[in-house]
């Protein structure tokens, strides 16, 4: 699929950029430096082709917005301890959103696309990708290829 939105063309892309998460559900993946190395030779090493992958899923980037995410469930559990992407396999941030989704007082489970939407209406990006080094860097490469500034 790279080479062929990358190749000859009509109107070949200038880049792909590729986003996965480390836990996949089926162990490929180790970290999230192990996740890109392993799409980048994938696709044979195409300098236009930028692999990242979020540590361990996506939802670690929602936990530094733990208050609005107690709000949207109705419960008061406490964050996680650490750094967003260093929350682990064994209980990894979409477990542990969905599990105070499940306990709290709106009764209603987790659904990735409707409550993510939901845990970052009105946020600031900036503070997850503050602590969320994996994802800084997917911002900043999305930045630079369209020219601008990256974050600091």
């Amino acid at each position: 699929m790279v080479e062929n939105l990358l190749g000859p063309g009509k109107k070949p892309a200038d880049a792909v950029i590729a986003l996965t998460d480390v836990y996949t559900g089926t162990h490929d993946f180790t970290a999230a430096d192990d996740a890109k190395r392993q799409m980048q030779s994938w696709v044979g090493g195409n300098p236009s082709f930028f692999p990242h992958a979020s540590q361990h899923d996506f939802e670690a980037w929602l936990l530094p917005f733990w208050a609005r995410i107690q709000y949207l469930a109705g419960h008061n559990k406490a964050a996680p301890a650490g750094a967003p992407e260093s929350v682990n396999h064994q209980n990894p941030p979409s477990y542990r959103i969905a599990e105070i989704f499940r306990i709290g007082s709106r009764g209603r489970a987790y659904v990735k696309p409707r409550d993510a939407a939901k845990i970052l209406q009105g946020q600031d990006l900036g503070v997850s990708a503050a602590a969320c080094p994996e994802l800084k860097a997917f911002l900043n490469r999305i930045i630079t290829l369209c020219g601008g500034e990256p974050l600091a």
